[in-house]
């Protein structure tokens, strides 16, 4: 049976309001080589917050989570987790992490790895209520060799719940997992966020930030492009996409339409982004044989690509 006792907290929360920032990062700059990685990043993370990092490959996004949890020393800046410093946070149990690969032993079972995994602390929870809370409770007996890659991530989870952690910071965390698998995982998720736990999760699934993320980072070459709810993000950039078949369209004279940015043509089926949309729906409709016209607001995905394409300002 769930359990509801508080999660745990670093022994500076006296009061609620002496609860520090659950992350708080300040100016980090980390290089390898010529390679700036991570350039200038301030992040600041109330407690109870899931955040999704975003971004494309080379973003900064891995390298920022190894500084956050003290895997990596920056070249400059401060990171505090909790008011403590990120291993001091670690060896405290108040944060813990899921990342993609790494860290299990193929001969134990699952049950036999979470037991090992939670000598190391002081106080845990029971290894029976994290197998549930991780939906592995039915292959708690089953070596972890023969578990599929997606099963394993849950195990990752579980190892990370152990130390009921005020700080959850997962890197890929649904790897390998089928579509309901990826479902369950995140109700989960949010469910230990209603308790006050803080989620910080790196993913290339744009759907799980829209779906499941309160604010969104958007990573590109090292820096922070930018930081907000879903709905503030989608608002950064302007315009909407009008859609319809047209019999004969004329690109070139749709694209020279005021307000009109980009037209795109695949047949029939036209794709124009325009900062007017009611003025270009209102010309397909009268000067066009338009049909199936539609009109979309901006998508996370859409956004995305503006905002990490090369020539973005910083």
């Amino acid at each position: 049976m769930e359990t509801t006792q508080p999660l745990a907290r670093p022994a500076t929360a006296v009061a609620a309001s002496a609860v520090p920032l659950a992350v708080d990062a300040t100016d980090l700059r980390k290089s390898f080589g010529a390679v700036r990685a991570v350039d200038a990043v301030t992040l600041r993370v109330h407690p109870g917050e899931i955040v999704a990092f975003l971004g494309p490959n080379g973003a900064g996004k891995t390298t920022t989570i190894d500084l956050l949890l003290g895997l990596s020393e920056p070249d400059a800046g401060a990171v505090r987790v909790f008011g403590e410093s990120p291993r001091a946070a670690i060896a405290h149990g108040h944060v813990s992490a899921v990342l993609q690969t790494g860290g299990l032993l193929k001969d134990l079972s699952v049950r036999e790895t979470l037991e090992l995994t939670a000598s190391v602390f002081a106080d845990t929870r029971p290894v029976d209520e994290v197998l549930q809370r991780a939906g592995i409770a039915e292959i708690a007996g089953r070596r972890v060799g023969l578990c599929s890659g997606g099963q394993q991530q849950r195990l990752r989870f579980a190892m990370a719940l152990l130390s009921d952690p005020g700080v959850l910071i997962l890197d890929e965390p649904t790897t390998g997992m089928d579509v309901e698998g990826r479902r369950s995982f995140w109700h989960a998720i949010r469910a230990d966020a209603a308790r006050g736990r803080t989620v910080l999760f790196a993913t290339h699934h744009l759907d799980e930030a829209d779906e499941y993320a309160d604010r969104i980072v958007l990573m590109s070459r090292g820096r922070i492009v930018a930081d907000g709810p879903t709905a503030y993000i989608k608002n950064m950039v302007s315009g909407r996409t009008v859609t319809a078949t047209v019999t004969d369209a004329d690109p070139a004279a749709l694209a020279a339409l005021p307000g009109v940015d980009t037209v795109e043509a695949l047949g029939d089926r036209i794709s124009i982004f325009t900062r007017d949309s009611d003025a270009v729906a209102r010309h397909l409709l009268t000067r066009t044989d338009a049909r199936d016209v539609g009109i979309a607001a901006q998508t996370l995905e859409s956004v995305f690509l503006a905002l990490t394409s090369e020539g973005t300002a910083s």
